[in-house]
């Protein structure tokens, strides 16, 4: 292993391209496709599950639905070369369209909604929202749409109704979220059919799709010194795009790698992965198997690559909040800007453990970033993340890091602008070895 530092390749300017990845995604799928689009330019190239792979050096990747599985295999690699895998998720806690979506009510026109994930429900409370996502055709296949204008609002009840709202405003998931959108009844919604228009397509061609509303207001630099940044989605495109900016950098690396980096970006972490596009599913081990089938090795080369294999599961986590710090953990005190945040919790809500604390310790030793700690308060609940679901799963050492955020889950999160950059050369130093 590699014991001289490791260069750093990024600096500031990768937080003002996080900025650009969060609006050019406001799905899962559309992340998807910004993540191909990165990987493209760099020389990565598509591959289909349905087709032989080839198994000579390069970039390649797999598209399914809202995930993404890239990996770059160097010069040299056998078939039972490890793999250095950073592992993340694309969706986000949000409101998402149902199968008949057409509502309305004295006079309104609505959009029904379903909550997915946890979102913070106030936070989407009188914002401007636009809607997005994926169009299923007749012909079987899909088409993004994303109409990016004020269309969506979810009005909150005037305080003159609702004397009480400040001391405790309480949301009804069902009567009080569904949007508005202009006005009249049901029978003159058609939303579908509005899509359908703006995606330059025929209405009796959609026959499925997957849509939900996100906040229009872009990413912002804010603060006296414009040293936080205020964006949607950092959970997790935050690490999403980290991870493939280390992956593009370690691949320019070519043959000084002594893994095979991947990155491995699943959908429906916020709902428990089980999906055939989440961690719980098959995509990233059959990657991996095919990947060692291609490069000629079989059942033994498989087992022995998985082996020697790490993964690091990036999410971001809990900043100290300065309002309310008796609500973590007396002696770690994470800090915004303090650099990555390396996650433990004895109970397997994150896969840390010593073997793996080491691994990313040292590699952030050669990035020259500084790392963190963090452990939930004993007397709250622990979130998850993928890390678990991966080291059960493919039997394999994981360690799950993160960078510090206030607002998670809310339609708006906060991040220092320094974090993003740090992730990055963190994920970097680990892929490079």
């Amino acid at each position: 292993m590699t014991t001289e530092p490791t260069t750093a390749p990024f600096e500031s300017a990768h937080t003002d391209d996080l900025a650009a990845f969060v609006q050019a995604a406001p799905t899962p799928y559309h992340a998807v496709a910004a993540v191909a689009e990165r990987l493209e330019r760099a020389g990565f190239r598509q591959v289909a599950e349905s087709e032989r792979w080839a198994g000579g050096p390069g970039g390649r990747y797999v598209l399914r639905g809202g995930a993404v599985v890239a990996w770059y295999v160097p010069e040299g690699a056998g078939p039972e070369t490890p793999f250095r895998i950073v592992g993340a998720h694309t969706d986000s806690p949000n409101l998402r369209v149902k199968p008949r979506p057409d509502l309305g009510s004295n006079g309104w026109r609505q959009v029904a909604v379903e909550i997915y994930g946890g979102p913070l429900l106030n936070s989407w409370l009188d914002r401007d929202l636009g809607i997005a996502g994926r169009l299923a055709l007749r012909d079987g296949s899909t088409r993004l749409v994303d109409v990016d204008r004020p269309l969506l609002r979810v009005a909150q009840l005037a305080i003159h109704l609702d004397r009480q709202a400040n001391d405790g405003l309480k949301l009804d998931r069902q009567q009080h979220m569904q949007p508005l959108w202009g006005l009249g009844d049901a029978a003159d919604g058609d939303l579908i059919g509005f899509l359908a228009e703006q995606a330059g397509l025929p209405e009796a061609d959609v026959l499925g799709w997957d849509l939900m509303a996100y906040d229009l207001q872009p990413p912002a630099r804010l603060g006296r010194d414009r040293e936080l940044l205020a964006a949607p989605r950092l959970d997790n495109l935050l690490s999403v795009h980290a991870g493939t900016a280390a992956l593009v950098a370690a691949a320019a690396r070519g043959e000084a790698l002594p893994y095979i980096p991947v990155l491995a970006a699943f959908d429906h972490e916020e709902n428990g992965s089980e999906a055939d596009t989440g961690a719980q599913g098959p995509l990233l081990g059959r990657v991996l198997e095919r990947s060692v089938l291609a490069r000629g090795g079989g059942a033994e080369d498989t087992l022995r690559a998985l082996a020697g294999s790490v993964c690091v599961s990036s999410d971001v986590s809990h900043a100290v909040h300065p309002n309310y710090a008796e609500r973590h953990d007396p002696t770690h005190r994470p800090r915004a800007g303090g650099g990555p945040l390396l996650k433990t919790n004895v109970n397997q809500r994150y896969a840390t453990d010593g073997v793996g604390r080491a691994l990313f310790a040292a590699a952030c030793e050669r990035a020259g970033v500084p790392m963190q700690h963090f452990v939930s308060n004993n007397a709250m609940p622990c979130g998850t993340t993928i890390g678990p679901i991966t080291a059960a799963r493919h039997g394999i050492t994981t360690v799950d890091v993160g960078v510090p955020i206030l607002s998670m889950h809310s339609a708006r999160e906060l991040c220092a602008v320094d974090d993003p950059f740090l992730l990055a050369n963190s994920l970097y130093a680990f892929l490079a070895g």
